[in-house]
């Protein structure tokens, strides 16, 4: 299935079905999900898929794993609306082989869309990884280093500690010592890019960009072990 672009009305729908919070109205437009939200999505994926397995061949393609599920687990949740307004795409590796694994993404919600790289929730033994594979001065991170700070599309992000714990180090340094978690991220505020038919080459383009961290990033989760 090839790209033909997402629409507004990928979004009214997305919009709607979290108004009208009802499983019996979703079932009753699922056919407009598919065509407006879920086939754009995996005509995304597919045009995608050899550029990820360029990137990893361990990277999950097959669109049924990597497309957002339209309905909220709401079990950890202080908001119980059972629907989401916004869509997203992850490529990342099976769990069985990464358990906190580290994921390209592209999401596309009301306000705009997003894409980048990074940690959904990085656990603290990763965290604790990173910050001696960047103290070590690992190659893997002098790597990633060098491409974070060599670009200007994609900027860092994720909580930090209010104080920083590596207050000798270098602010380059710090900016990824002291955050509790981490993601690269490039932000629209509008819709231009998620309603370009050029969106699969932009998509590639950045995430081939974005390797050397990405391949940091899997030298984290694999650190001693």
């Amino acid at each position: 299935m090839s790209f033909g672009g997402f629409t507004s009305e990928a979004l009214k729908f997305l919009l709607e079905n979290r108004f009208n919070n009802s499983k019996d109205w979703y079932d009753s437009h699922k056919d407009i999900y598919k065509q407006y939200v879920y086939n754009p999505f995996v005509g995304l994926i597919t045009e995608l898929a050899p550029t990820m397995t360029e990137i990893d061949s361990q990277l999950l393609t097959i669109p049924s794993k990597l497309i957002s599920r339209v309905r909220r687990d709401t079990r950890f949740t202080k908001d119980k609306s059972l629907y989401r307004d916004n869509a997203w795409l992850v490529f990342l590796r099976d769990k069985s082989q990464m358990s906190s694994a580290p994921c390209f993404w592209f999401e596309i919600g009301q306000s705009g869309s997003s894409y980048g790289l990074g940690y959904y929730g990085a656990e603290a033994s990763s965290m604790a990884n990173m910050r001696e594979m960047i103290l070590n001065s690992h190659p893997k991170f002098i790597s990633a280093l060098k491409c974070y700070e060599s670009q200007n599309t994609f900027v860092i992000g994720g909580e930090m500690y209010k104080r920083s714990k590596f207050p000798d180090q270098p602010e380059n340094l710090k900016t990824w010592l002291d955050r509790k978690n981490i993601y690269f991220e490039c932000v629209q505020n509008d819709f231009s890019l998620a309603f370009s038919k050029e969106l699969p080459d932009i998509l590639k383009n950045g995430f081939t960009r974005l390797k050397p961290i990405y391949e940091f990033l899997c030298a984290v989760e694999l650190y001693n072990k």
